[in-house]
Parts: C-alpha cells; sequence; structure tokens
C-alpha cells in the first residue's frame, strides 16, 4: 500500500525517534530502591512505558501493567522519580537508527514536521535537544500542553491548526495504540515503527496504514 505524500507529519517521541527505557528503567530502579522496595529491570519497564510518567510509576509501584497503587504510596514516589528523571532523561537514551536522515529527508520534500508526545515538556525539550534533533521540529506538542493527551485527537488536531493544515494532508509516525487511536480519530494518515513501545503487543495488530522497520524506509512509501 503506497500513501499520498502529506504536507505536515507529527511524530511520536518514545519508542519512536528515541529509545527512552534505558533512562526510565534506571530512574525506576532508584526510585524503588529509595522505597525499599525490589527493583523492576528494564525488560519490564519496556512494557509499561507509552503512557505518561505518572502511568508509569504506577505500573512499577505495583509490578504489573494494569491497575493503580494507594494514592500514599504514589505520592511517596512520584517526586523521588521525578527529581533522578530531571536529571536523568538523556543520558542513557539514543536516537534509533537512521533518525536523523528520516527527518533530513522530510524537511528536504518540504514536509511540515511536528513532535506530539505523552511526556512533559519539562522532559521532552531536553531530550530532542541533547541528541540533536530539536531543530527539525516547528513545533513540539508534549503531554502538559494541553488538558488531553493521546489516544485523544486534540494533540493532532492542534498541531494541523498551527501549521494550517487539513487532517486528510497530515501523517503520524508512532509506535503504539496510542498513536493509531489518536490518528484514526483525527482522521489522519497513520505510519508505525516496528520496534516501539506498545506493551508487548505486536503493533500490526492496531492495523496502522503502513509498519515500517526504520526511518529511512520512509521515501518508499510514498
Amino acid at each position: 500500500m503506497a500513501l499520498k505524500k502529506p504536507e505536515m507529519v507529527l511524530i511520536d517521541l518514545d519508542g519512536t525517534l528515541v529509545d527512552s527505557v534505558p533512562d526510565l528503567a534506571w530512574c525506576i530502579d532508584e526510585t524503588m530502591k529509595a522505597l525499599d522496595m525490589p527493583i523492576r529491570g528494564e525488560a519490564k519497564v519496556r512494557n509499561w512505558v507509552g503512557n505518561g510518567v505518572p502511568r508509569l510509576i504506577e505500573r512499577a509501584l505495583i509490578d504489573q501493567l494494569d491497575g493503580h497503587p494507594s494514592d500514599v504510596l504514589f505520592a511517596k514516589a512520584s517526586p523521588i522519580f521525578m527529581d533522578l528523571y530531571a536529571d536523568n532523561a538523556s543520558k542513557r537514551s539514543q536516537l534509533y537508527p537512521c533518525v536523523k536522515e528520516g527527518l533530513q529527508w522530510l524537511k528536504d520534500q518540504g514536509i511540515r514536521i511536528g513532535c506530539v508526545t505523552n511526556k512533559d515538556e519539562q522532559f521532552t525539550l531536553p531530550i530532542l535537544k541533547d541528541l540533536g534533533i530539536f531543530d527539525f521540529f516547528e513545533i513540539v506538542i508534549s503531554g502538559d500542553t494541553l488538558p488531553l493527551k493521546k489516544p485523544d485527537p486534540a494533540p493532532l488536531l492542534h498541531g494541523a491548526n498551527f501549521f494550517g493544515i487539513s487532517p486528510e494532508n497530515a501523517m503520524m509516525i508512532g509506535d503504539s495504540i496510542s498513536d493509531v487511536k489518536a490518528s484514526r480519530a483525527a482522521g489522519f494518515d497513520i505510519v508505525c515503527m516496528s520496534y516501539g513501545y506498545n506493551h508487548g503487543v505486536d503493533i500490526r495488530t492496531a492495523n496502522p496504514d503502513i509498519v515500517i522497520d526504520t526511518f529511512a524506509e520512509l521515501k518508499g512509501i510514498f
């Protein structure tokens, strides 16, 4: 299936542009140690990310994907994690292969580029800057930019409005069911990366328009 070339692309951060799990897992484990709880390890954290930091902390506290810890425990853990992550958002994280080349190719095509993530701005901007891709984006829509996050379509429609481009001429690049749901609700085309974070489930089960293995494959899908 070939897609029509979009006028605008919004791109997810964690699991799409950046493998941020090594930093998140380190901060989760240090938080667990501070609470005298067992560390959780990178493999578990990899299955828990994708719905914002507060949800990740909740999952780590109960050691599973679904459910919630007590308010008291969460209130204790949250500031510990936030302090750790403020200093460790990009120390161990890395861009996925061919990300810079893919972004440059999109830019060379005259396609407008934005980043849309459920991660708070205080963490998002340093990661984009530290990993050298901040300047590719004309807008960064973070998890706290608007009252609603993905899978709600609001962040995507906000991006379309910013660029003055209609949703049928827009595309999202992501890695999770949340990205697919937001794109479908907004009327965007959706391309997903095969390698991202989707709670251990193959993203193909969510039926995005196309699944690719690296950003180098973008030029072949239009």
